[in-house]
């Protein structure tokens, strides 16, 4: 709960000023360069008496009479400011010693000049608040018990925490490292619906809403997936799109409701190239965020030089579980092969949902460096282009890193025939309570029976990927607002 005593005494301060005809609350200020820039440029404009114009925010303050010490912060860097009674006017030298506190914002004007201690300072000539704090900044905001606190409050943790600052900007890098790789590789970017008449692209679980003029039950896009394709039957060789999507799941480390992803599609291609266009981007990104070809996450080096190992789905299991899967091909003796293995079979009511628990139990948690793992059953696979040469399996791989799975992609499935047969089995897996199920969409058949050209399609978790980089346990460190529990206020 807020301090009443302090927000009384911080309101009484911003009264007092506005007695004394001040807004405390202004926007009048003059030009200002960035506290890093001062502090880069120091030599040049102390040695020059350069007089430079600074705002932010006041972190700290130290009173000796008739002077003063500040720190202020402006989201690039720290700088102290030195005010001197006989330098500033009554007035504002009274505002910085009488009225204000730390969080406030303030606007200076001075010269810089090293202190004794040979620190970097700025001698202030004139003194503005520009916005008054009416509510004080954590004092020990590093081992709070409620660390969800840090979430629903993100704009206290970003002030507080210059490590959580330094995430989002890397967010931002990896954005757009990924948006500048895609352009050189002569994609174009688009965009496409997120409010879907039919959810389609992804096995999930819709989140569903009602449009009031069409009168229309409406779902909140799982992937741009369909639209996607449906722009390479259109003519556009190579597209991408940047997509914030929703699925109605559980939240834990590696998901959250509301998630921002890249899918990619390019005409003329097979999940052969998507590989090795895969490990391109991967070195781009981990080089744009260390500068560098590896990074540590959770204790372990990860290389992404490349090029990265491949193994089958089929081999993985049998390597780390134990289990052949062409010998179990009816999902009650898959289930009962798995069930001898202690797997958690919970809620699982089809061959597919056995064959990811089977995967998730023994063979991701074991790929620590990246690693292609392709060739997925088709039961798992429900858009993706069977191999020519086992049709009980697909063109498909996930990249998986650090034991979780960073992409996802396959040879596209265009034959509208082979398409609605899996369109239906996915519809009979829902009748019988799978509601993660794919739905029949019968426009994206149509536009199908116009003709695909042979497609490959790329899908990342960009979340999941910031979260590597970073060296963060759970994506909610990496989503600015994360979904939470909405907080019962006593």
């Amino acid at each position: 709960m807020p301090d009443i005593e302090e927000h009384i005494v911080r309101a009484q301060r911003r009264d007092t000023l506005r007695e004394k005809g001040m807004d405390p609350y202004t926007n009048q200020l003059g030009p200002r360069v960035s506290c890093h820039e001062a502090q880069t440029r120091f030599e040049e404009w102390s040695a020059s008496t350069h007089e430079i114009g600074l705002a932010g925010r006041v972190r700290s303050v130290r009173k000796h009479g008739g002077s003063m010490f500040m720190d202020i912060d402006d989201g690039t860097d720290r700088i102290q400011l030195f005010i001197k009674k006989d330098i500033v006017s009554p007035a504002d030298f009274d505002v910085a010693n009488d009225l204000l506190d730390i969080g406030d914002i303030v606007y200076v004007k001075g010269t810089l000049f090293l202190t004794k201690k040979e620190e970097k300072t700025l001698q202030v000539a004139t003194f503005s608040l520009l916005t008054k704090a009416l509510l004080p900044l954590p004092e020990k905001w590093h081992g709070l018990s409620d660390v969800e606190t840090r979430y629903r409050q993100r704009y206290l943790d970003l002030i507080s925490n210059p490590s959580v600052a330094a995430i989002f900007r890397a967010r931002s890098i990896i954005i757009r490292t990924i948006r500048e790789f895609f352009e050189h590789e002569h994609f174009i970017e688009v965009d496409t619906p997120i409010l879907q008449a039919i959810p389609g692209g992804a096995t999930a679980r819709p989140f569903m809403t009602h449009h009031h003029a069409l009168d229309t039950d409406m779902y909140l896009r799982v992937a741009p997936e369909l639209y996607l394709k449906r722009l390479i039957v259109g003519g556009f060789e190579r597209v991408f799109e940047i997509a914030r999507c929703f699925r109605n799941e559980g939240i834990d480390h590696t998901h959250n409701p509301e998630f921002t992803q890249v899918e990619a599609y390019m005409a003329y291609a097979t999940y052969h190239d998507l590989m090795d266009l895969a490990e391109r981007l991967v070195l781009k990104m981990v080089e744009a965020v260390h500068k560098t070809t590896h990074f540590e996450f959770e204790g372990q080096m990860i290389e992404c030089a490349g090029p990265f190992p491949r193994i089958k789905f089929r081999d993985a299991i049998i390597q780390y579980g134990d289990i052949d899967i062409d010998d179990h091909t009816s999902f009650e003796t898959l289930s009962a092969a798995a069930a001898s293995r202690g797997v958690n079979l919970k809620d699982c009511t089809s061959r597919s949902q056995v064959l990811d628990q089977l995967f998730k139990t023994f063979v991701a948690s074991t790929l620590v460096q990246p690693t292609f793992v392709i060739d997925y059953p088709i039961e798992l696979s429900p858009l993706a282009r069977k191999k020519n040469d086992n049709p009980a399996y697909t063109e498909r791989f996930q990249l998986v890193i650090a034991g979780v799975e960073r992409m996802n992609a396959f040879s596209e499935l265009n034959d509208p025939v082979d398409q609605l047969e899996r369109f239906q089995e996915q519809e009979c897996m829902r009748e019988k309570g799978d509601v993660e199920a794919q739905r029949l969409d019968r426009d994206y058949i149509t536009a199908l029976e116009h003709g695909m050209p042979p497609t490959a399609g790329l899908g990342m978790g960009i979340d999941r990927m910031v979260a590597l980089l970073t060296n963060s346990h759970a994506v909610k460190e990496v989503i600015l607002f994360p979904a939470l529990r909405p907080k019962i206020e006593e």
